[in-house]
């Protein structure tokens, strides 16, 4: 009999222990769960595809339990006391909804990453409450609308991405208020007018293939010290590139391909300006006058493209002597003279292009050389008649 005592009070304290240890692993707040629940009621039951992340999403047992055998498999994780959701990160299943309002209750979300799926209507104002927000990725939906205002109260976001969506309307004045963002992308969307002060600490800047107006501004750019990448291809800016551009202290890329500049002003680089430059794409523009000579002097330069221009005059004979420079494409311009020697002698390892211009002495077993040059009567016709 003493026996059998002992023996149930071990399995009652086995039980409870059992018990308490379930209940300490299953604290997921209420508002969590409510949050969790209409995010998922918001997404189209027909596109929730078996042993994908949010088929698994069942509601019977507790988000943040574990271990996560049969349910809630994927798509979230839980903060180290399992009462809070801080990631969801959908995989890319071609889920179709909305994004709930209600995921303004995840208020220790640190990232959210919804990409690759069919995602649409507005971006909630609601976010503004995801005060702890690191990452912000909605890449590759169908969202629509203009960007809530109210995201730039998100001063923890480190990065954004919104591209290829179907996003319109302005980009938020207030931006530059976005102290902590590193990366922003925005690219294929459908944002009209000018580019808005930047955020200090900003590395890279996407908005490709959207219709952003205007000239680029130094107000925009000068608090920018950290800026490495910036890639503005095929919208419609315009004006003139300027000096203090290329000079912007950490700049690296630059692409402002398929755009209508018209100009561009080169100065040499400074001490704490223009020696970081790898790559420039001015290419597709309508920009005239002559080649930059200054171009030549940036160090670690390896990427030119200035192609389908309206460049005239000689090629600058410094291109000859850039040991940097790996690709060159000069194409499509109406450049006359001799190439400069050092781009056309064996081993000088730059590919490119200085084909469909108006050069002399550009051998066409170069690959260089390719495509062949325009026709003599295009070229008299621009310079009017004159010798070229």
């Amino acid at each position: 009999m003493p026996n059998f005592v002992f023996l149930s009070l071990t399995i009652i304290i086995y039980l409870s222990t059992f018990y308490n240890n379930f209940v300490v692993q299953s604290l997921t707040s209420s508002s969590d769960i409510e949050a969790l629940k209409a995010f998922k009621a918001s997404i189209k039951p027909s596109s929730i595809t078996p042993y994908s992340c949010l088929a698994s999403w069942n509601f019977t047992i507790d988000p943040c339990s574990v271990p996560h055998r049969t349910y809630f498999i994927c798509g979230f994780t839980c903060t180290l006391d399992s009462k809070n959701i801080n990631q969801i990160t959908l995989d890319p299943a071609g889920y179709s909804g909305t994004l709930t309002p209600l995921i303004s209750q995840l208020t220790q979300l640190v990232t959210l990453d919804l990409s690759d799926n069919n995602f649409f209507g507005s971006i909630p104002f609601s976010l503004s409450s995801l005060s702890n927000l690191k990452t912000l990725t909605l890449r590759s939906n169908s969202f629509s609308g203009s960007i809530p205002s109210s995201i730039t109260t998100l001063k923890s976001l480190e990065s954004i991405d919104f591209s290829h969506n179907s996003l319109t309307g302005s980009l938020p004045n207030s931006l530059n208020s976005l102290s902590s963002l590193r990366r922003i992308d925005l690219s294929f969307n459908k944002f009209i007018g000018s580019i808005p002060i930047l955020p200090p600490n900003l590395i890279e800047l996407a908005i490709k293939a959207n219709s952003l107006s205007g000239s680029l501004q130094k107000t925009t750019f000068l608090g920018s010290k950290q800026l490495e990448v910036v890639e503005l291809s095929e919208n419609v800016l315009n004006g003139m590139i300027e000096d203090w551009f290329l000079l912007l202290p950490s700049l690296q890329q630059v692409n402002l391909e398929n755009n209508s500049f018209t100009g561009i002003q080169i100065s040499r680089p400074v001490k704490d300006g223009g020696n970081n430059l790898v790559a420039l794409n001015i290419g597709f523009n309508k920009i005239q006058g002559y080649a930059p000579v200054n171009l030549a002097a940036y160090p670690m330069l390896s990427f030119l493209s200035m192609s389908h221009n309206s460049l005239r005059g000689t090629i600058p004979l410094e291109y000859g002597k850039i040991k940097s420079i790996k690709k060159l494409f000069l194409d499509g311009n109406f450049f006359v003279g001799k190439p400069p020697t050092g781009l056309l002698s064996a081993g000088g390892g730059v590919s490119g292009s200085l084909g469909d211009n108006c050069l002399e002495g550009c051998p066409t077993s170069s690959q260089l050389c390719k495509p062949a040059q325009k026709p003599i009567s295009v070229c008299k016709r621009v310079y009017l008649g004159k010798s070229y």
